[in-house]
């Protein structure tokens, strides 16, 4: 197994100094997740601009974590199941949509419902959705807007979820409270 470095703020290239100094004003703490990234200062500038950018988009936060969580599902990424389940919480993501992520069942609202399966096959497919897939969440009250802004938090997930797995990042203190794995799936999709 390739070992890969965990960085601190100290020890971190150069360029990637600013990032991590900025991840822990906003967290308390630099994420290993991130400190794993500066080894390629590109990606952690890549990875938090496109991440803030998703920010941006018309959705809600239990929307965008919706995304997210489904990706780090389908994905098999413990580290960042734990760290949206942790950051779900903190943003008031109601428990039984963060349960229903963590566990691979319908959500109870059936708009929220149509997002999370959608996003599932967004992933699934690679980006091939039937045309009947898209009809189904249009008609569940979303937008076009909203079928690209699944392809952003798609696109988000890749970079940290792929990270972690390549790296095998160590889960930090503050999420170890929302371990996952995917002994946690009741269904199938």
């Amino acid at each position: 197994m390739t070992n890969f470095t965990t960085y601190t703020i100290d020890t971190a290239p150069v360029k990637a100094k600013p990032f991590l100094e900025g991840a822990k004003n906003v967290y308390g703490f630099v994420p290993n997740l991130l400190g794993t990234m500066a080894e390629a200062p590109a990606l952690l500038e890549g990875y938090l601009t496109l991440a803030g950018i998703f920010d941006k988009t018309s959705l809600t936060e239990t929307e965008r974590q919706i995304i997210l969580m489904t990706n780090n599902r389908l994905n098999g990424c413990t580290y960042c199941m734990a760290a949206h389940t942790t950051i779900s919480q903190m943003a008031n993501v109601p428990a039984d949509v963060i349960d229903a992520l963590r566990s691979n069942t319908p959500i109870a609202d059936a708009k929220l419902e149509a997002l999370r399966v959608f996003a599932g096959v967004v992933t699934e497919t690679r980006g091939w959705p039937e045309e009947t897939d898209i009809e189904a969440f249009l008609a569940a009250g979303y937008t076009r807007q909203t079928v690209l802004e699944v392809i952003l938090g798609t696109s988000v997930k890749v970079m940290s979820n792929y990270t972690n797995h390549v790296a095998e990042t160590k889960l930090d203190d503050a999420f170890a409270p929302n371990a996952w794995s995917e002994a946690n799936l009741v269904a199938a999709e």
